[in-house]
């Protein structure tokens, strides 16, 4: 018997945030899910592919096929195959602007560079994840440091009139610069701008771009400033998809699909 409402479902389980999307035979996204992958991974998971099918007002007998992706893919349980996250990102971002491009994704642990060419072919890939910095580690460390919530520096940022450039790309190091500049009396909107001038810095230095920079990740889906900063420094518009926090799953429901 045919299924009436078939839905392809990608599953991303970051070390940070679990991410889940539904989509329908056209690629349209009908449900999706955001949450702390915490400590269980599998239950997660599970918790969000069920936010996901409420929101797309559909059922687990809906499901045609699973495919997971991410540091804890193989946590979870309803999924039939797994593939690489590097892969995910490539296939999600390709699906939205099918040109060569130059994908970053700012993730929550690490940072990933990759390269397509016009056919969606991967030339080349580049991930840190020796270091928090300049991923959205280095933030969430430096937000109880300031005393700021972290979905309050986005806006923080946009007032700065005088950015305070921090010298040191190791997090530890940087938090003892930022306490130095609150002794100094510098505004806490002119710190933040420098902490997201460091998260830029450190992806910029990591490859060289292709003409086409499309920017992902939970990290630009908060703060959408970055982007604005990141255009300055390099100077050229950047490609942002309406969900840069899931591509990773859209693209693992677009593998379920093919």
């Amino acid at each position: 018997m045919t299924n009436p409402n078939p839905i392809y479902v990608g599953v991303d389980v970051g070390a940070s945030r679990t991410k889940v999307a539904l989509l329908n035979p056209e690629c349209k996204l009908l449900g999706h899910c955001v949450k702390k992958s915490g400590t269980d991974f599998t239950a997660t998971a599970d918790f969000c592919l069920e936010s996901s099918l409420k929101m797309a007002d559909a059922s687990v007998r809906d499901m045609v096929k699973v495919v997971s992706t991410g540091y804890g893919r193989k946590n979870v349980s309803y999924s039939e195959e797994s593939k690489t996250e590097i892969g995910c990102h490539a296939k999600g971002c390709y699906y939205y602007y099918p040109r060569a491009i130059t994908i970053i994704d700012i993730g929550g642990q690490d940072n990933k560079v990759i390269k397509l060419d016009a056919t969606g072919r991967r030339i080349s890939f580049k991930m840190n994840r020796k270091c928090s910095a300049g991923t959205g580690a280095f933030l969430e460390e430096m937000s109880p440091r300031l005393d700021i919530p972290l979905e309050e520096m986005d806006g923080l940022a946009r007032r700065s009139t005088e950015m305070v450039k921090l010298g040191s790309f190791c997090t530890v190091f940087s938090a003892t610069e930022v306490l130095e500049n609150i002794r100094k009396g510098k505004k806490i909107p002119d710190i933040i701008k420098g902490l997201f001038h460091s998260v830029i810095k450190r992806v910029i230095e990591m490859d060289a771009f292709t003409e086409n920079v499309v920017l992902t990740g939970g990290v630009v889906a908060h703060n959408p400033y970055l982007v604005t900063m990141m255009e300055e420094f390099i100077g050229k518009k950047i490609l942002v998809p309406e969900h840069p926090q899931l591509t990773g799953a859209i693209g693992a429901a677009l593998y379920a699909m093919a």
